[in-house]
């Protein structure tokens, strides 16, 4: 997104990027980020809580007719609740590790259905 966000700007057209990898965003040097502390997967908010989702999207809106300079970040003062997540996110160990292959197993074997409905 951070390089199609570029070859907009290039273009004359505003964009705001909306994400949780500060890192990566700032590095590949959008022009408008609003950087989201949470979870990947999570960046315009907690799954249902529109409120906040609201929120998130209004910040995004505002950095966009109010940045005065190029590469602009807008910290959003959110927490994703307990800071444990950052610990447990994305873990595999031997305590879950069977429950994670049985889930990608169901996951491929729903893919595999996809790909066949949509070849016949």
């Amino acid at each position: 997104m951070s390089l199609v966000a570029r070859h907009l700007e290039a273009a004359g057209i505003a964009t705001v990027i909306i994400g949780s990898a500060q890192d990566i965003v700032e590095t590949a040097g959008v022009p408008r980020f609003v950087f989201v502390d949470y979870p990947l997967g999570n960046p315009c908010g907690k799954p249902g809580d529109t409120a906040e989702q609201q929120a998130i999207i209004e910040a995004s809106l505002e950095l966009l007719t109010a940045a005065i300079a190029p590469r602009m970040t807008m910290r959003m003062p959110l927490e994703w609740g307990s800071e444990g997540w950052r610990e447990n996110f994305m873990h595999v160990g031997p305590d879950n590790i069977d429950e994670l292959r049985e889930a990608g197993r169901r996951r491929m074997e729903k893919q595999a259905a996809v790909r066949a409905a949509a070849a016949g």
